[in-house]
Formats: structure tokens, C-alpha cells, sequence
């Protein structure tokens, strides 16, 4: 991730200590820093890391300003006033950030790893990833069999209904002198009501539950920030506030586009016509987990940027490309660890001294072909769900065509006995 990325700015002030004096600048916020610059002289007047920051606070100077203070090291306090949009916006974002950064040593790992990346690394890492996104598939398609499954069971259940309904239809077209007609009819109108508690109806109410992340969101042109959920549902995207109200929720064919604005905020849009859109802007440390879900199941409504998209789609990037584009990965990089390990028996002078000047350890060989054995297995167990469910898919096409027609049959027979 891009440590020099800015998440947000805003304008405010800053009591130098030295001075005893108020300087007004910007007040800047990056993946693992916070900074303060002067408007006047341009200068960063302090610099400090996230993982070092021990409180954020909301107190008033003089007794009269409300102020932001954040705490550092041993007790060293800063003060911050006269923040842009409101205090309250900027300490929502900063401590949503902070907490995430001391829940995480992933600040720690990229300091630590400021030397070049190795291409047996880089092809690790895009493996890890293409695993991740992978297991992201199916997780996704595990909630897509499970609907599935309960649809079934609703056509079942519809099917012995309309088994019933003709029953009844039958016996209502019998002459009428049949002595148990009126019996029959109270019996028809409770079937009629019947269907109001079929499963089926309660199967589409399961939204199924992929993944939950806490949010930082604003609707529309509001720029107030607040605190709140994120549930990733296979039925749509579901925001609540910090007390799990409903504040909105998106059907999954009611999501126009989503994008991307950087790794940690994205724009969720619903179109009208003749009214104004409902769109929220979404952010949170945790937004590329959410990123890599969406990209999934809303793969054509996903805009991203120039610049994300070696991020969030690696197998664009130019290690794939020096691999081959039209080869798969688990191909290329089984070729590749052969070539690795037995460089004299690959084919062509010119990529045998390229496999020679690349640096692989053998932990890293060994990393390589763990994660490519999770990867195989999870496309396996992947492709066998695939074709499960077209199978399933099949079965609920035709059961829904008979089920129109012999709806469309007892509706008739409905009529000519009214």
C-alpha cells in the first residue's frame, strides 16, 4: 500500500509550543501518519507515526475553543482548532484509522521491507492475492448454493400446493349435487391464504452474511463523516450507524455503479429518474477487503481509477506479463519453480539466463508451491460447486416453467368456475 497516500486533509490551526502561538495550515492523514504543514511557510511542522499516537481527545483551549488534542509518546500532547468541516468529523476519521493501525502490524511490515522485491516475492505475492480472491469467489458462491438450495425447497413446497389446488379444482368442476361443495370451497380459500407463510417467501429474507467492517459514511454532498457499519450481503450492501440502526440498504439490482475512489473510500450510487440520487460515500481501513467482495459480485458496475488498478488487479501488472498473459497462474508458476529449481533443463538460452539472474531462495520456492497447492484445491472445490449449481440451476428453470404453466392452467379452470 502507498504509505504517502493522502486518506484526508483539512484546514485548522496548531498551537506551536515553542512560540505560544496559533499557526494556521492543513492537518494531513496518511495509511500510517499524521502531519501538520503551515499555510505561511509551507513547512511540515511536526510528523508523527499512527502506531505512536496514545489518545485522541476532544477538549477545549482557553476554556472558551473546542480543540482536537492527540496524545504521542510520553505524554506529549498537541492541539488542534478550527478544523474544517467540524472537530467532530475529524476525530470520527482519525480515531477509525488510528484504532485500525493499532490493530494491525501491517505499518510495522512495510517499514521494515524497504529493500527490492525479489521476483520469486512478487510472484508470491500475487499468488496470495490471486488466493485471497479466490477464496473471496467462494465464499460468495457458498452463499449463492445455499439460496439455491432454499429456492428448491420453496419449488418444492409450491409444487405440492398446486398439487392440492388441482385436487380441489377437481373437485369443485364435479356436478352439484356433490354434498361436500361448501366444505370445499372454505377448504379452497384456506389454500389460497396458505401461501402467505410458504417457505420460499422466507428463503429470499436470508441475505446471507459475507462480510462486516466498521465504516466511516455520508450521504450525498454531506460532508460529516460518521461512524458506523458495513455489511456485505449476497442480497446487496446494508449501512448502519454505531447503534446497528438501518440507515440504508441496497438491494443488489439497485447498485448502479460503485467506485473507487482510493484503497480506503468508495461511492456507492443509485440512479433515479426525476429525483435526486441516493449515493453514500463509504470509508474505512478495512475497505480493500470490501473492494475485493464487490469486485465479484457488481464486476461490471466497479470503476476504478488508472492508478488502483495495478493494486487491486495484480494479474494486470507486469509480472504477469513476463509470465505469459494467455497462460494460467498455476501453469506459469509451476513452470516457473521448475525452471528455478532445474535451470539447465529449460528450453531457450535467453530464458535460462533469465531464470539464472533472478534471486530465489529455496524458502521461497517452498512458500511458492504452499500456496499454490490452497490455490489448486480451493479452484477445485470451486469448480465443483460451479457445477453443482448449474445443475441446480437447470432443475429450477424447468420446475419453474411447469409451475407457470399449471398456475397459468388452474387460473383458467379458476375463471370458468366463477
Amino acid at each position: 500500500m502507498n504509505r504517502d497516500l493522502c486518506i484526508h486533509s483539512w484546514p485548522g490551526s496548531y498551537y506551536l509550543q515553542s512560540e505560544k502561538r496559533w499557526v494556521y495550515g492543513k492537518l494531513s492523514l496518511t495509511p500510517y501518519q499524521l502531519a501538520f504543514t503551515s499555510d505561511k511557510e509551507g513547512v511540515t511542522l511536526i510528523s508523527f507515526k499512527l502506531s505512536g499516537i496514545t489518545g485522541i481527545k476532544k477538549e477545549t483551549s482557553s476554556f472558551i475553543f473546542s480543540s482536537l488534542t492527540v496524545l504521542v509518546g510520553d505524554g506529549e500532547k498537541h492541539w488542534f482548532s478550527s478544523l474544517q468541516p467540524n472537530r467532530t468529523v475529524v476525530f470520527n476519521v482519525l480515531e477509525h484509522f488510528w484504532r485500525a493501525q493499532l490493530l494491525s502490524s501491517e505499518g510495522e511490515e512495510v517499514e521494515a521491507d524497504t529493500r527490492p522485491m525479489s521476483k520469486g516475492r512478487e510472484l508470491i505475492n500475487l499468488a496470495s492475492s490471486s488466493q485471497q480472491r479466490l477464496g473471496d469467489t467462494a465464499k460468495v458462491l457458498h452463499h449463492q448454493g445455499e439460496q439455491f438450495d432454499r429456492i428448491m425447497k420453496g419449488l418444492d413446497k409450491i409444487e405440492s400446493d398446486l398439487d392440492v389446488a388441482n385436487r380441489l379444482l377437481t373437485e369443485l368442476e364435479s356436478p352439484p349435487w356433490w354434498p361436500f361443495s361448501s366444505r370445499l370451497r372454505k377448504s379452497q380459500q384456506e389454500v389460497k391464504d396458505e401461501p402467505e407463510s410458504l417457505p420460499s417467501s422466507q428463503a429470499f429474507g436470508k441475505d446471507g452474511l459475507i462480510l462486516k467492517v466498521p465504516i466511516l459514511y455520508s450521504q450525498g454532498p454531506d460532508a460529516n463523516l460518521k461512524q458506523g457499519t458495513l455489511a456485505v450481503l449476497c442480497s446487496g450492501l446494508e449501512i448502519k450507524d454505531t447503534n446497528e440502526q438501518l440507515v440504508h440498504k441496497y438491494r443488489r439490482e439497485d447498485i448502479d455503479d460503485i467506485k473507487v475512489q482510493n484503497p480506503y473510500e468508495i461511492v456507492v450510487r443509485q440512479r433515479f429518474i426525476g429525483k435526486p440520487d441516493i449515493s453514500f460515500t463509504l470509508q474505512s481501513a478495512r475497505m480493500t477487503d470490501v473492494i475485493s467482495i464487490v469486485e465479484i459480485q457488481y464486476a461490471k458496475k466497479v470503476q476504478f481509477k488508472e492508478d488502483l488498478l495495478r493494486l487491486f488487479r495484480p494479474e494486470d501488472s507486469s509480472v504477469s506479463e513476463n509470465l505469459g498473459m494467455g497462460s494460467s497462474l498455476w501453469n506459469a508458476a509451476t513452470g516457473f519453480l521448475d525452471r528455478v529449481m532445474h535451470p539447465a533443463s529449460a528450453s531457450g538460452g535467453h530464458m535460462s539466463q533469465q531464470v539464472c539472474e533472478q534471486t530465489v531462495s529455496e524458502a521461497e520456492v517452498q512458500e511458492l508451491r504452499q500456496v499454490l497447492r490452497k490455490l489448486k484445491s480451493i479452484a477445485l472445490d470451486t469448480e465443483v460447486e460451479l457445477e453443482r449449481q448449474n445443475e441446480v440451476l437447470d432443475v429450477i428453470g424447468s420446475s419453474t416453467d411447469q409451475a407457470t404453466s399449471r398456475i397459468n392452467t388452474s387460473h383458467r379452470r379458476i375463471r370458468k368456475l366463477l
